[in-house]
């Protein structure tokens, strides 16, 4: 039976990974001035990253349950939340050539 401790880290590790992964891909369509390169670099090198913080918070803090196999702790802590965190950047977020930057930061 899967413990109320271990759903709550479940869905910390989640969160987490899904803002970092709604950031990454934020930082990377607006560094990256091509459309292929920003998705080359989201698909390659964020769940790299959710790979890491997944590793620090499931196995160093303990947080999560287990889920029984590979495969679906693997989609549930690095897919669900990639995919998460690129449609909040995609589609609640306001483009990066549509953001407005006073004139100092402009170069």
């Amino acid at each position: 039976m899967v413990s109320l401790v271990g759903v709550i880290g479940l869905l910390v590790l989640v969160t987490v990974n899904t803002a970092i992964a709604a950031v990454s891909t934020r930082f990377f369509r607006q560094r990256l001035d091509t459309d292929w390169g920003s998705v080359i670099y989201v698909v390659l090198l964020t769940p790299v990253a959710l790979l890491a913080m997944t590793l620090v918070i499931s196995g160093v803090l303990g947080l999560g349950t287990n889920l029984g196999s590979q495969s679906l702790a693997l989609l549930v802590s690095i897919a669900l939340p990639l995919v998460l965190g690129v449609s909040v950047d995609f589609f609640w977020m306001p483009a990066p050539d549509e953001i407005e930057l006073p004139d100092t930061m402009r170069e």
